[in-house]
């Protein structure tokens, strides 16, 4: 337990659990976030006309079920040592006996399926080190160790969506196609590799397979739903689900994706586990809730958005990173510098992505640049430059407030944003995030894994530069 209280007090009925007309009344799952904003709008009529109108507010049926409150089953907070400001990270309490019972057929499944990676020898590669050499990484060296096994992925996660539902089966490829490098699932499957060498063997059961699958799907599910709640069109470049098939598709893939998680998920058969990927879909909802909160709101601090960042990206890679080091059977101080690699990593990632919202353009972006900006949610980079802002004259302090009414106001504050040294402030801040996550994998022996893992912060960070 950490002497060090959660930022946000629990609430005696934190989970959600959603049963929709279009699933059967087994398939119940944790309220993914988009639906946890939805509950909260119905009544507004643009809420209406996204869900359908009136046919899309009869399609939920919203239950309250009570629970510990938030992260009560967690050992990290998102908190860290920032540029600006320092604060002790907090710890998750995630030391529970997993059941021990049978796999499920479909893992099963999962496992005959699965022969030729199993047998890659983990010696570091000649390859990812010149990589990390030259300062240039690409992403297939750092997969490199893997790359046999994100094949197999994306077949299955395919195989799913459309062999269960053909009605999706049209937006399949749009969903898992659209150019996304499936850095999540990757991640599962080096730190279960890496884990694994400490047993002697480098080779991965159904178990943490099938988890790579949760991950990706819970990933997505997010993406889709994020994309209707912000109306978006474009997505890595491509037309989203919800432009392309239309937001009543959309939000049925999404809640498919989260209900057949879920039901994967507890036919793992892992408690620990358990716990922590249903940590992460409130996380979701957290993340959302208080993103939506904090609108234009020019007072955000640095600590304030880290949370924000650990709870909408970092929680996901943290509890997977820490889940396929508990199906690995590794000790607790194994899982927790797995947890804190995944929760570092995690953050700098989303700071990379926010930096990137002001430098790249739409074509590099895949979304029109500074819609993060345009759209109220003030980042890593703006609050580095409003506190800069505050010590001149306000100027950029002015433009948010204004919501960006005038004309070129938009560009006007970019600008500053990167006049007043907000985009070198957050490059710092990833820096030392990259670092806390570098540092955690110290406990791991030496492998292809563990340096692809080390390649993948080097990988993040060079997005930037």
């Amino acid at each position: 337990r950490s002497p060090h209280p959660h930022p946000h007090p629990p609430s005696p009925s934190h989970y959600l659990i959603v049963c929709l007309h279009f699933i059967p009344f087994t398939y119940l799952l944790v309220m993914p976030p988009s639906l946890c904003i939805r509950s909260s709008s119905l009544a507004s009529a643009p809420a209406q006309q996204r869900l359908g109108g009136r046919a899309g507010l009869r399609s939920l049926r919203v239950l309250a079920v009570a629970s510990p409150g938030p992260h009560a089953s967690a050992k990290n907070s998102p908190k860290g040592t920032s540029v600006a400001s320092s604060s002790s990270s907090s710890r998750r309490d995630t030391n529970v006996a997993p059941a021990r019972v049978a796999i499920t057929e479909a893992t099963e499944t999962t496992e005959a399926a699965t022969t030729t990676s199993e047998t890659t020898a983990e010696t570091p590669s000649t390859s990812t080190s010149s990589s990390a050499a030259s300062g240039v990484v690409a992403v297939d060296d750092v997969l490199a160790p893997v790359s046999d096994d994100m094949v197999q992925l994306d077949m299955s996660v395919r195989n799913i969506v459309g062999q269960r539902n053909p009605m999706l089966m049209a937006a399949a490829d749009q969903i898992f196609g659209a150019g996304g490098k499936k850095i999540r699932p990757a991640v599962v499957f080096l730190v279960s590799r890496a884990t694994m060498q400490l047993h002697g063997t480098s080779e991965m059961s159904a178990k943490h397979r099938k988890l790579a699958e949760i991950i990706e799907m819970i990933h997505t599910a997010s993406l889709v739903h994020d994309d209707v709640l912000d109306e978006c069109d474009l997505r890595r470049g491509a037309a989203t689900v919800n432009q392309k098939y239309g937001t009543r598709l959309a939000v049925l893939a999404g809640d498919f994706l989260f209900a057949q998680s879920s039901w994967f998920l507890a036919n793992l058969d892992n408690l620990e586990v358990i716990k922590l990927i249903s940590r992460v879909i409130a996380d979701f909802a957290d993340g959302e809730i208080a993103q939506a909160s904090s609108l234009f709101d020019t007072s955000i601090t640095v600590e304030q958005y880290v949370d924000k960042s650990f709870y909408k990206t970092a929680s996901l890679i943290a509890a997977s990173c820490r889940s396929a080091a508990a199906l690995s059977d590794v000790s607790d101080e194994v899982k927790e510098a797995c947890y804190e690699y995944g929760r570092a990593l995690g953050i700098a990632f989303q700071i990379v992505d926010d930096v990137l919202d002001f430098t790249q353009s739409t074509e590099t972006l895949g979304k029109p640049r500074g819609q993060d900006l345009a759209s109220g949610n003030l980042t890593a980079p703006a609050i580095f430059a409003l506190q800069r802002d505050a010590e001149a004259d306000g100027q950029l302090l002015d433009i948010i407030d204004s919501e960006f009414m005038e004309e070129d106001s938009l560009e006007l504050a970019l600008g500053y944003v990167e006049e007043f040294g907000g985009l070198d402030a957050a490059r710092k801040l990833a820096e030392e995030y990259a670092q806390k996550a570098r540092d955690s994998l110290s406990v791991l022996p030496d492998s292809a894994s563990k340096e692809s893992l080390n390649l993948l912060v080097d990988y993040v960070l060079c997005r930037v530069y």
